[in-house]
Protein backbone atom coordinates (compact mmCIF):
# COMPACT_ATOMS: atom_id res chain seq x y z
CA UNK A 1 0.00 0.00 0.00
CA UNK A 2 1.08 3.64 -0.18
CA UNK A 3 -0.17 6.96 0.88
CA UNK A 4 -1.49 9.65 -0.68
CA UNK A 5 -3.02 13.11 -0.07
CA UNK A 6 -6.18 13.73 -2.01
CA UNK A 7 -7.41 16.73 -3.03
CA UNK A 8 -10.99 15.65 -3.29
CA UNK A 9 -13.18 12.41 -1.88
CA UNK A 10 -16.73 12.56 -2.91
CA UNK A 11 -17.86 12.71 -6.80
CA UNK A 12 -21.64 12.58 -7.15
CA UNK A 13 -22.09 12.20 -3.16
CA UNK A 14 -20.45 8.72 -3.19
CA UNK A 15 -16.63 8.51 -2.18
CA UNK A 16 -13.62 6.11 -2.98
CA UNK A 17 -11.09 5.83 0.49
CA UNK A 18 -9.04 3.35 -1.35
CA UNK A 19 -8.03 2.72 -5.01
CA UNK A 20 -6.82 -1.00 -5.75
CA UNK A 21 -7.89 -4.11 -4.20
CA UNK A 22 -7.24 -6.81 -2.74
CA UNK A 23 -10.34 -9.32 -3.02
CA UNK A 24 -8.63 -10.94 -6.24
CA UNK A 25 -11.94 -11.11 -8.18
CA UNK A 26 -11.12 -12.45 -10.88
CA UNK A 27 -13.89 -10.38 -13.46
CA UNK A 28 -13.35 -7.10 -11.69
CA UNK A 29 -14.01 -3.76 -13.65
CA UNK A 30 -11.53 -1.46 -12.07
CA UNK A 31 -8.19 -3.45 -13.62
CA UNK A 32 -9.71 -1.76 -16.97
CA UNK A 33 -7.09 0.84 -18.40
CA UNK A 34 -9.14 3.30 -18.83
CA UNK A 35 -9.08 4.36 -14.97
CA UNK A 36 -5.42 4.88 -15.47
CA UNK A 37 -4.05 3.80 -12.53
CA UNK A 38 -0.56 4.64 -12.44
CA UNK A 39 0.88 1.86 -9.64
CA UNK A 40 0.13 -2.09 -9.50
CA UNK A 41 -3.81 -2.48 -8.75
CA UNK A 42 -3.06 -4.79 -5.63
CA UNK A 43 -0.59 -1.57 -4.54
CA UNK A 44 -3.84 -0.21 -2.91
CA UNK A 45 -3.25 3.73 -2.87
CA UNK A 46 -4.86 4.91 0.40
CA UNK A 47 -6.16 8.62 0.76
CA UNK A 48 -4.83 9.30 4.26
CA UNK A 49 -6.63 12.88 4.48
CA UNK A 50 -10.29 11.29 3.86
CA UNK A 51 -11.56 11.77 6.67
CA UNK A 52 -10.64 15.54 6.49
CA UNK A 53 -11.75 16.05 3.14
CA UNK A 54 -15.06 15.02 3.89
CA UNK A 55 -15.53 16.43 6.90
CA UNK A 56 -14.89 19.82 4.58
CA UNK A 57 -17.14 18.56 1.75
CA UNK A 58 -20.30 17.95 4.17
CA UNK A 59 -19.92 21.37 5.81
CA UNK A 60 -20.20 23.11 2.52
CA UNK A 61 -23.53 20.57 1.40
CA UNK A 62 -26.60 22.57 1.64
CA UNK A 63 -29.02 20.25 2.09
CA UNK A 64 -28.46 16.13 3.96
CA UNK A 65 -28.11 13.45 1.55
CA UNK A 66 -27.32 9.98 1.34
CA UNK A 67 -23.26 9.38 0.84
CA UNK A 68 -22.09 6.41 -1.02
CA UNK A 69 -19.13 3.74 -0.42
CA UNK A 70 -17.53 1.35 -2.12
CA UNK A 71 -18.33 1.84 -6.17
CA UNK A 72 -14.61 1.67 -7.27
CA UNK A 73 -12.58 -0.15 -4.45
CA UNK A 74 -14.88 -1.95 -1.55
CA UNK A 75 -14.18 0.35 1.47
CA UNK A 76 -13.67 -2.82 3.52
CA UNK A 77 -10.53 -4.09 2.07
CA UNK A 78 -8.14 -6.16 4.68
CA UNK A 79 -6.04 -2.71 5.16
CA UNK A 80 -9.33 -1.19 6.45
CA UNK A 81 -9.23 -3.54 9.66
CA UNK A 82 -6.12 -1.79 10.54
CA UNK A 83 -6.82 1.78 9.25
CA UNK A 84 -9.96 2.09 9.78
CA UNK A 85 -10.45 4.81 7.74
CA UNK A 86 -14.03 3.71 6.53
CA UNK A 87 -14.90 3.43 9.61
CA UNK A 88 -14.04 7.07 10.95
CA UNK A 89 -15.57 8.57 7.89
CA UNK A 90 -19.16 6.62 8.81
CA UNK A 91 -18.59 8.41 12.07
CA UNK A 92 -18.08 11.74 10.66
CA UNK A 93 -21.03 11.23 8.21
CA UNK A 94 -22.66 9.81 11.80
CA UNK A 95 -21.44 13.19 13.38
CA UNK A 96 -23.05 15.83 10.81
CA UNK A 97 -26.35 13.93 10.39
CA UNK A 98 -26.43 12.65 6.62
CA UNK A 99 -27.30 8.79 5.52
CA UNK A 100 -24.80 6.25 4.41
CA UNK A 101 -25.12 3.46 1.98
CA UNK A 102 -22.10 0.80 2.25
CA UNK A 103 -21.33 -1.52 -0.40
CA UNK A 104 -19.33 -4.22 0.29
CA UNK A 105 -18.44 -7.80 0.13
CA UNK A 106 -16.96 -8.23 3.44
CA UNK A 107 -18.29 -9.39 6.04
CA UNK A 108 -15.96 -6.59 8.09
CA UNK A 109 -18.61 -4.19 7.78
CA UNK A 110 -20.13 -5.78 10.71
CA UNK A 111 -17.94 -4.18 13.22
CA UNK A 112 -19.54 -1.10 11.87
CA UNK A 113 -23.05 -1.76 12.48
CA UNK A 114 -23.01 0.41 15.72
CA UNK A 115 -22.34 3.23 13.52
CA UNK A 116 -24.72 2.06 10.88
CA UNK A 117 -27.64 1.49 13.60
CA UNK A 118 -26.99 5.16 15.03
CA UNK A 119 -27.35 6.70 11.89
CA UNK A 120 -30.01 4.63 10.74
CA UNK A 121 -31.74 5.78 13.74
CA UNK A 122 -31.49 9.30 12.98
CA UNK A 123 -31.73 9.47 9.19
CA UNK A 124 -31.00 6.60 6.80
CA UNK A 125 -28.36 3.33 6.51
CA UNK A 126 -28.02 0.89 4.12
CA UNK A 127 -25.92 -1.55 3.39
CA UNK A 128 -25.74 -3.12 -0.27
CA UNK A 129 -24.09 -6.78 -0.47
CA UNK A 130 -22.57 -8.49 -3.58
CA UNK A 131 -23.90 -12.04 -4.11
CA UNK A 132 -22.54 -13.75 -7.50
CA UNK A 133 -22.41 -17.76 -6.71
CA UNK A 134 -24.10 -19.59 -4.14
CA UNK A 135 -21.49 -22.25 -4.33
CA UNK A 136 -19.10 -21.19 -1.89
CA UNK A 137 -16.15 -23.47 -3.94
CA UNK A 138 -16.80 -21.27 -6.32
CA UNK A 139 -16.85 -18.32 -4.74
CA UNK A 140 -13.24 -19.15 -3.92
CA UNK A 141 -12.30 -19.48 -6.58
CA UNK A 142 -13.67 -16.14 -8.47
CA UNK A 143 -13.43 -14.21 -5.65
CA UNK A 144 -10.50 -15.49 -3.16
CA UNK A 145 -9.86 -12.54 -0.99
CA UNK A 146 -13.50 -12.09 0.33
CA UNK A 147 -15.23 -13.93 2.66
CA UNK A 148 -17.83 -16.84 0.40
CA UNK A 149 -21.51 -15.71 -0.12
CA UNK A 150 -22.79 -17.84 2.64
CA UNK A 151 -21.04 -15.24 5.50
CA UNK A 152 -22.41 -12.65 3.55
CA UNK A 153 -25.69 -14.10 3.60
CA UNK A 154 -25.33 -14.09 7.33
CA UNK A 155 -23.99 -10.68 7.48
CA UNK A 156 -27.50 -9.60 5.61
CA UNK A 157 -29.75 -11.29 8.23
CA UNK A 158 -27.69 -9.75 10.97
CA UNK A 159 -28.48 -5.96 9.31
CA UNK A 160 -32.19 -7.42 9.04
CA UNK A 161 -32.11 -7.99 12.45
CA UNK A 162 -30.75 -4.85 13.51
CA UNK A 163 -33.30 -3.17 11.23
CA UNK A 164 -30.58 -1.56 8.62
CA UNK A 165 -32.51 -1.97 4.95
CA UNK A 166 -29.94 -4.03 2.49
CA UNK A 167 -29.76 -4.43 -1.10
CA UNK A 168 -27.92 -6.91 -3.09
CA UNK A 169 -26.07 -6.88 -6.72
CA UNK A 170 -26.52 -9.71 -8.50
CA UNK A 171 -23.69 -9.22 -10.32
CA UNK A 172 -21.71 -10.22 -12.70
CA UNK A 173 -23.02 -13.59 -14.22
CA UNK A 174 -20.21 -15.32 -15.86
CA UNK A 175 -21.42 -17.48 -18.90
CA UNK A 176 -20.81 -20.85 -18.38
CA UNK A 177 -19.74 -20.58 -15.00
CA UNK A 178 -22.51 -19.13 -12.68
CA UNK A 179 -25.37 -18.05 -15.05
CA UNK A 180 -27.76 -21.10 -14.24
CA UNK A 181 -31.21 -20.81 -12.88
CA UNK A 182 -29.81 -23.15 -10.07
CA UNK A 183 -27.96 -20.18 -9.15
CA UNK A 184 -29.90 -17.49 -9.27
CA UNK A 185 -32.25 -18.94 -7.68
CA UNK A 186 -30.22 -20.13 -4.61
CA UNK A 187 -29.22 -16.72 -4.46
CA UNK A 188 -32.43 -15.20 -4.38
CA UNK A 189 -33.42 -17.47 -2.18
CA UNK A 190 -30.96 -15.77 0.27
CA UNK A 191 -32.40 -12.84 -0.54
CA UNK A 192 -36.06 -13.57 0.44
CA UNK A 193 -34.77 -14.96 3.70
CA UNK A 194 -32.11 -12.29 4.59
CA UNK A 195 -35.20 -9.90 4.04
CA UNK A 196 -33.50 -7.76 1.54
CA UNK A 197 -35.43 -4.50 -0.15
CA UNK A 198 -34.11 -4.35 -3.52
CA UNK A 199 -31.98 -6.14 -6.04
CA UNK A 200 -29.83 -4.36 -8.47
CA UNK A 201 -28.89 -6.85 -11.67
CA UNK A 202 -27.40 -5.40 -14.82
CA UNK A 203 -27.83 -8.14 -16.87
CA UNK A 204 -26.65 -11.61 -17.13
CA UNK A 205 -22.95 -11.72 -18.20
CA UNK A 206 -20.35 -9.10 -17.10
CA UNK A 207 -17.79 -6.42 -19.42
CA UNK A 208 -14.36 -6.77 -20.32
CA UNK A 209 -12.12 -4.33 -21.95
CA UNK A 210 -8.26 -4.13 -21.60
CA UNK A 211 -6.72 -4.83 -18.27
CA UNK A 212 -10.01 -7.00 -16.69
CA UNK A 213 -10.13 -8.91 -19.76
CA UNK A 214 -6.62 -10.14 -19.27
CA UNK A 215 -7.11 -10.71 -16.10
CA UNK A 216 -9.80 -12.64 -16.22
CA UNK A 217 -8.53 -15.29 -18.73
CA UNK A 218 -5.81 -15.80 -16.99
CA UNK A 219 -7.32 -16.64 -13.83
CA UNK A 220 -9.76 -19.05 -16.57
CA UNK A 221 -6.20 -20.52 -18.13
CA UNK A 222 -5.42 -21.40 -14.17
CA UNK A 223 -8.59 -22.56 -13.67
CA UNK A 224 -8.39 -25.34 -16.75
CA UNK A 225 -4.71 -26.09 -15.30
CA UNK A 226 -6.24 -26.90 -11.84
CA UNK A 227 -8.65 -28.99 -13.64
CA UNK A 228 -6.29 -31.04 -15.51
CA UNK A 229 -4.16 -31.87 -12.67
CA UNK A 230 -7.21 -32.95 -10.08
CA UNK A 231 -7.82 -35.26 -13.31
CA UNK A 232 -4.42 -37.07 -13.63
CA UNK A 233 -3.97 -36.97 -9.89
CA UNK A 234 -7.61 -38.94 -9.73
CA UNK A 235 -8.65 -35.74 -7.18
CA UNK A 236 -12.15 -34.90 -6.71
CA UNK A 237 -13.20 -31.64 -8.35
CA UNK A 238 -16.93 -30.57 -8.72
CA UNK A 239 -15.82 -27.78 -10.97
CA UNK A 240 -15.43 -28.26 -14.76
CA UNK A 241 -13.50 -24.96 -15.19
CA UNK A 242 -11.66 -26.16 -18.31
CA UNK A 243 -10.77 -24.60 -22.12
CA UNK A 244 -13.28 -21.58 -20.62
CA UNK A 245 -10.80 -18.97 -22.11
CA UNK A 246 -11.04 -20.69 -25.68
CA UNK A 247 -15.23 -21.07 -25.31
CA UNK A 248 -15.17 -16.90 -24.71
CA UNK A 249 -13.12 -15.94 -27.14
CA UNK A 250 -14.82 -18.21 -29.77
CA UNK A 251 -18.41 -17.14 -28.59
CA UNK A 252 -17.63 -13.31 -27.58
CA UNK A 253 -14.74 -12.57 -29.17
CA UNK A 254 -13.35 -8.92 -28.57
CA UNK A 255 -16.81 -7.81 -27.31
CA UNK A 256 -17.09 -5.25 -24.27
CA UNK A 257 -20.63 -6.87 -22.98
CA UNK A 258 -20.13 -10.45 -22.43
CA UNK A 259 -23.96 -11.41 -22.77
CA UNK A 260 -25.36 -15.14 -21.06
CA UNK A 261 -26.79 -17.13 -23.57
CA UNK A 262 -29.45 -17.62 -20.70
CA UNK A 263 -30.37 -13.89 -20.03
CA UNK A 264 -33.36 -13.46 -21.03
CA UNK A 265 -34.87 -16.58 -19.13
CA UNK A 266 -32.52 -15.79 -15.95
CA UNK A 267 -34.02 -12.05 -16.35
CA UNK A 268 -37.42 -13.24 -16.33
CA UNK A 269 -36.93 -15.19 -13.54
CA UNK A 270 -35.55 -12.44 -10.90
CA UNK A 271 -38.05 -10.39 -12.10
CA UNK A 272 -41.20 -13.05 -10.84
CA UNK A 273 -39.69 -13.87 -7.65
CA UNK A 274 -38.72 -9.92 -6.88
CA UNK A 275 -42.41 -9.40 -7.55
CA UNK A 276 -43.65 -12.36 -5.73
CA UNK A 277 -41.94 -11.09 -2.56
CA UNK A 278 -41.90 -7.38 -2.78
CA UNK A 279 -38.56 -7.32 -3.40
CA UNK A 280 -37.76 -3.36 -5.35
CA UNK A 281 -35.65 -4.56 -8.80
CA UNK A 282 -34.76 -2.14 -11.47
CA UNK A 283 -31.66 -0.26 -11.90
CA UNK A 284 -33.33 3.08 -12.22
CA UNK A 285 -35.78 2.58 -9.23
CA UNK A 286 -33.35 0.72 -6.88
CA UNK A 287 -30.32 3.80 -7.20
CA UNK A 288 -33.51 6.28 -7.00
CA UNK A 289 -34.80 4.16 -3.73
CA UNK A 290 -30.71 4.14 -2.77
CA UNK A 291 -30.87 7.95 -2.71
CA UNK A 292 -33.17 8.71 -0.98
CA UNK A 293 -33.12 10.82 2.32
CA UNK A 294 -35.69 11.00 4.82
CA UNK A 295 -35.55 14.86 5.72
CA UNK A 296 -38.50 14.42 7.89
CA UNK A 297 -36.58 12.64 10.57
CA UNK A 298 -34.19 15.10 11.32
CA UNK A 299 -36.65 17.90 11.67
CA UNK A 300 -37.53 18.63 15.34
CA UNK A 301 -40.84 17.58 17.01
CA UNK A 302 -42.69 21.05 17.80
CA UNK A 303 -44.09 19.54 20.97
Amino acid sequence: MHFVQSKTILNRNGMNIYRGCSHGCIYCDSRSKCYHFDHEFEDIEVKQNAPELLIEALRKKRKKCMIGTGSMTDPYIPLEKELCLTRRCLEIIDRYDFGAAVLTKSDLVLRDLDILERINRKSRAVVQMTLTTADDQLCRKIEPGVCPTSRRFEVLCECRDRGIPTAVWLSPFLPFINDTQENIDALLDYCVRAGVQAVLCFGIGLTLREGNREYFYSALDRFSRENNENNENNGPEKLQLSGLKERYIRTFGESYIVSSPNHNSLMRRISEVCRKNNILLGTDSVFKWLQEFPEDKLQPSLF
